[in-house]
């Protein structure tokens, strides 16, 4: 799990920091010394628990967690650890999942972190599923798409288009067995592709994200995209925060598309 500890008190920092380092099941943990660093740095890095004091500077830990809720994404599970009880009733109804008083003991610490463990575990198998739902919902909506082709009009579906290029004023799209070439755009076809799962990698090119097989790394800022039919691209720098879009998770991939 990824921990974030807020706290504006550094002997409260470093205790906690030791404990989280004993701790087999913490991959990583930061410090923020207020709530306003906390935001930042919740905005640049996804973390599964917060470690959080209630009274801070200009924005209280309650504040903190106010701000997160109105936010898109997943709400960090939050062990409040403070030295004010009279907080623990509002604290609750903002769904913390445990409430530590100061000085603590770092074995009541430990068990809350054992909660907020579960707690995060059960949140991420819950969303899994719901976007699990979704994916079935689409896959039960009609994918095919009405192509004109040499006068007559072509139903394909869009799970066998592989690819679209650009070819002068005309786009070519590949599909498993044959191929279409029509006056149109790139960029006109890919808005027409995008909700079908087509990303642009490069100005001309569009590819079916379930067709990639590998990506690495190329000359220079590139990176060199191949298909599961054996057919090569080059990523472009403008164009490679598109390949986020690949998959749903990314594993072991940090440094992935990093400047």
């Amino acid at each position: 799990m990824r921990v974030l500890v807020v706290d504006d008190e550094p002997l409260a920092r470093a205790a906690l920091t030791e404990l989280l380092s004993q701790r087999s099941d913490v991959e990583k943990f930061d410090v923020a010394e207020d709530a306003h660093e906390a935001l930042a740095t919740l905005r640049a890095h996804p973390y599964d628990v917060l470690l959080l004091d209630i009274h801070m500077p200009d924005l209280s830990g309650l504040q903190l967690i106010e701000r997160l809720s109105k936010q898109d994404g997943p709400m960090p599970s939050v062990v409040f650890i403070t030295a004010y009880q009279e907080h623990a009733v509002e604290a609750f109804e903002k769904r913390a999942v445990d409430y530590v008083l100061k000085p603590f003991d770092p074995k009541r610490v430990h068990e809350a972190l054992d909660v907020a463990v579960r707690r995060s575990t059960q949140e991420r198998a819950a969303r899994l599923l719901e976007m699990l739902g979704d994916l079935n919902l689409r896959a039960e909506r009609t994918t095919r798409i009405a192509i004109k082709d040499k006068g007559r009009v072509v139903f394909v579906d869009s799970g066998e288009l592989i690819s679209a290029e650009a070819h002068g004023n005309y786009v070519l799209l590949q599909q498993k067995s044959g191929s279409y070439l029509l006056r149109e755009t790139i960029s006109g076809i890919a808005e027409k592709l995008r909700p079908y799962g087509f990303i642009r990698i490069h100005r001309s090119v569009l590819v079916n994200v379930a067709f990639v097989d590998t990506i690495q790394p190329g000359a220079g800022s590139e990176y060199l995209l191949r298909t599961k039919t054996g057919r090569q691209y080059h990523v472009t720098r403008t164009y490679r925060k598109n390949l986020r879009g690949l998959a749903q998770f990314w594993i072991g991939t940090e440094g992935f598309d990093s400047d």
